[in-house]
């Protein structure tokens, strides 16, 4: 039986807004062990930013820990629906060389991340999580999207 990508995903997640900066993101993945924060307005989510961001596009590029966050998000990143097949999402995530995805209702509300650890601990996904994160390794460039 196939699972759904709301069955697997986390739902809780800790989000920033665009009144953040570089510094609050980074304390922020700090203090609860992350690398991926969704960047909201209201509940409707408008970017994300990855520890990768903070490093190549805040701290790497010069920029103060005041940076705003609109200055390293990923705008409109790649999202799925809570009722997408976890096996199309695994394909998707290694096509795209993303190792999380958020997951938004109809509305663009904010349901959860699907990252590809909760791939991996269910057993059916294994393979394809393994085969994601292969190819996201291997990226010649090193330059996915939001890893």
């Amino acid at each position: 039986m196939s699972r759904s990508v709301g069955d697997l995903m986390t739902r809780t997640c800790y989000t920033a807004t665009l009144k953040d900066n570089v510094y609050e993101l980074a304390v922020l993945m700090k203090e609860h062990g992350i690398g991926f924060v969704p960047i909201v307005e209201g509940d409707k989510l408008i970017g994300v930013v990855t520890d990768r961001d903070l490093v190549l596009r805040g701290y790497g590029a010069k920029h103060p820990g005041s940076t705003a966050v609109r200055e390293v998000m990923t705008a409109d990143p790649i999202t799925v629906s809570p009722d997408v097949d976890a096996e199309e999402a695994a394909e998707l995530m290694a096509s795209r060389q993303i190792r999380r995805l958020a997951v938004v209702d109809g509305d663009g509300k904010l349901a959860g991340v699907l990252s590809i650890g909760d791939l991996a601990v269910n057993g059916r996904y294994r393979q394809e999580a393994g085969e994601a994160l292969g190819e996201i390794s291997e990226s010649p460039n090193g330059s996915a999207l939001y890893h």
